[in-house]
């Protein structure tokens, strides 16, 4: 999720200050896709390890004053590779929020504990468990992180060796986890990592530089020229999940070694302790403050005061009396619905049965992308959600390819569908590329659509919320370029198919062939793509609210879904979707977190769902749950009386989830929601 780097010279290496300072300025930017919340690095010096982080994006951090003045104090000028003043390595983090408010100075990156400085990538899902397990630690912050040095102190105090006590930590750990540490009193380089997030550029004995991607160390070797040995040419690998490796600063010597703690050791002994002791500044910025950090909020736990739950609730009673299909459970206000003599309605007269392509298809498809060494051979779209979670899984253990996971996170992807995926990427031991988006400045678009849309309710628009999410195409395509593969996987199902958002915008879905990947509304035909980007287009004029600095991004999601050809193959196309199987499977495997607002398991990692299915359901008396379970029931997969149980259930309010959306994206929680009750409804009241 995060991403951590850094780059070690050997004691004898020429270099300079300013290269390497360059250098770390380069791998900083490399990272900063995988986090915009926080920066920071440690600069590790034979005296002294100087640490600094600040609740800002790397860029905003790299331009500080604050950033200038400590590379000016532990990066002197004057340094060369043959004095005390040159460091031996420097490692930064470039932070995506998960445990701990960035704005809590010590919840950033590095942590300090026991004279251990650590970065970590990845989430520890059970941190709370261990600290309760080890009833003698002393827990100082919030964030998972602080686990990894309290540990490893913990283990080293026992008079274990560096890679006893990194085996004993991940022998403790669930989720998954890539780290970097070193030492205040130990001369070495300590990385380790259980889903091979970790990737390490070598120059044997003279500089070795690491990165949570393997693209990062690509681009920084074409970048930093040079710094880099130009005599020898360097081996490039990846840290394969359930390694690590041990790295003696001075002379770069490594150890390879198994976190697994029963397993043996790759080389003969463990390296010996150092007598070195160093101090550990801790460095504070003065200049980079909470104003750089607006909006960028990390809401752990939802109170709605009774009062205010009160003042928000609303009377859904009278869609129970809506007029509903006799096959299915659609309502009469459905978009472009009709009933025939007998009740039933148009989708389902035109609703045709899917036909999956098989597994054999789906053998045929991946053999040719199979890799032969084990090294990746797939991209697998995850956002934290059942079906993406699931489709991982048979990816990797049932088709048995290498997957990459990839994220695209744009602010709404909740804590819980991070910890989930956490959990099966460090269980599986598979990688996890997230690209973030600046989360700050895509909540604040959501804020100023939201705001504009309460302003004059209009369903069709709903959908504009959600458009920041889209970008997960193109940085999905172009992830497996840079990683120069070729199969990507998407783990939708066709039973998601909604037809009535384009609907309220005026374009009618009713020409589902049942055919592989035709269900998807980003196939539609040209024509209905143009009228939807008209009726965006009026709208907006319409309502000047719209015109704001969000529009970029508007149009930039919109060509993702609309105009961007998809190459992604979609999973459930191939193997039948069984909710039943995979939530068996996702409990039992990997201990699938699920919500505690809701009994559906639908779309819980997903920080919109709760709010645009409130409006729909309050204004509409419909929701995305009315037309999911409709296809089931088309489908012989439930009862019409068992789907319409689950629709009452499910389209209770989630007010818990609705707060939650309101308070990241800085909306007023009770005004928002009065505002949704008080607009027109498309029935009676």
């Amino acid at each position: 999720m995060c991403g951590i780097f850094g780059i070690a010279v050997a004691e004898d290496y020429p270099t300079s200050a300013k290269q390497l300072e360059r250098s770390i300025r380069g791998l900083f930017r490399l990272s900063e896709s995988r986090g915009k919340e926080a920066a920071g690095l440690a600069i590790v010096r034979k005296d002294v390890i100087a640490t600094f982080k600040a609740p800002v994006s790397a860029s905003h951090m790299l331009a500080s004053l604050d950033y200038q003045e400590l590379i000016h104090n532990y990066i002197p000028l004057s340094s060369n590779g043959s004095n005390n003043c040159c460091p031996q390595v420097i490692i930064g983090h470039s932070r995506l929020v998960t445990n701990g408010l960035q704005t809590h100075h010590d919840n950033n990156q590095p942590v300090i504990a026991n004279d251990i400085v650590a970065i970590h990538n990845g989430i520890i899902v059970n941190d709370e468990l261990i600290w309760k397990k080890f009833p003698d630690l002393e827990r100082q912050y919030e964030v998972d992180t602080e686990i990894i040095p309290t540990l490893l102190g913990w283990f080293l105090k026992k008079d274990v060796d560096i890679v006893q006590a990194a085996q004993k930590t991940f022998d403790n750990i669930e989720g998954a986890t890539s780290t970097a540490v070193v030492f205040g009193e130990l001369d070495h380089l300590l990385l380790a990592t259980n889903n091979g997030s970790l990737y390490v550029m070598e120059y044997p004995g003279q500089v070795l530089v690491f990165a949570s991607e393997a693209y990062i160390l690509q681009q920084f070797k074409k970048q930093a020229a040079n710094l880099l040995p130009k005599s020898v040419m360097p081996h490039t690998y990846q840290i394969r999940p359930g390694k690590g490796e041990l790295v003696s600063l001075g002379n770069l010597k490594t150890l390879h070694f198994d976190l697994q703690v029963e397993d043996a050791l790759q080389s003969a002994t463990p390296m010996a302790r150092s007598e070195i002791s160093r101090s550990i500044h801790n460095i504070k910025p003065t200049g980079l403050g909470a104003d750089k950090t607006a909006g960028l909020t990390l809401v752990t736990e939802v109170i709605i005061p009774q009062e205010v739950l009160d003042r928000v609730q609303y009377d859904h009673s009278p869609i129970d009396n809506l007029r509903r299909c006799t096959h299915c459970v659609l309502p009469e206000t459905m978009t472009y619905i009709e009933f025939d003599e007998d009740g039933v309605c148009n989708y389902c007269h035109n609703y045709k049965k899917t036909t999956s392509l098989g597994m054999d298809a789906l053998e045929a498809l991946a053999e040719p992308y199979r890799s032969k060494d084990g090294s990746p051979d797939c991209l697998v779209c995850v956002s934290g959600g059942r079906d993406s979670t699931y489709g991982l899984h048979f990816v990797k253990t049932v088709l048995g390819m290498n997957p990459i996971a990839y994220t695209y996170d744009w602010g709404m992807v909740t804590d819980l569908a991070r910890r989930n995926i956490s959990r099966i990427c460090g269980k599986l031991g598979v990688e996890h590329i997230l690209v973030s988006a600046d989360i700050n400045k895509k909540r604040k678009n959501i804020q100023r659509n939201v705001n504009a849309w309460l302003r004059n309710p209009e369903l069709g628009m709903v959908p504009l919320f959600m458009v920041g999410d889209k970008q997960y195409f193109y940085y999905g395509m172009k992830l497996q370029e840079q990683l120069g593969i070729n199969l990507g996987f998407i783990s939708g199902n066709r039973y998601e198919q909604t037809y009535f958002k384009s609907g309220f915008a005026g374009v009618m879905e009713l020409t589902s062939t049942g055919k592989s990947g035709e269900w998807r509304s980003y196939n539609m035909p040209a024509t209905r793509k143009l009228r939807i980007l008209w009726y965006y287009v009026r709208q907006i004029l319409q309502n000047p609210a719209y015109i704001n600095p969000s529009l970029k991004d508007t149009i930039q999601g919109f060509y993702s879904a609309y105009v961007l050809n998809h190459n992604f193959k979609w999973l459930y196309d191939y193997i039948p979707w069984d909710e039943q199987e995979i939530m068996s499977t996702l409990r039992a495997e990997y201990d699938w977190e699920i919500a505690n607002d809701t009994d559906t398991t639908w779309r819980i990692g997903d920080g919109t769902a709760a709010f645009y299915n409130y409006i729909y359901y309050t204004i509409a008396g419909l929701s995305e749950h009315d037309t999911f379970f409709s296809n089931m029931v088309r489908e012989g997969m439930l009862t019409r009386e068992e789907a319409l149980e689950k629709v009452r259930t499910h389209n209770q309010p989630r007010y818990e989830s609705i707060k939650w959306y309101c308070d990241v994206n800085g909306l007023d929680f009770e005004k928002t929601v009065q505002t949704i009750n008080a607009a027109d409804k498309l029935y009676d009241v």
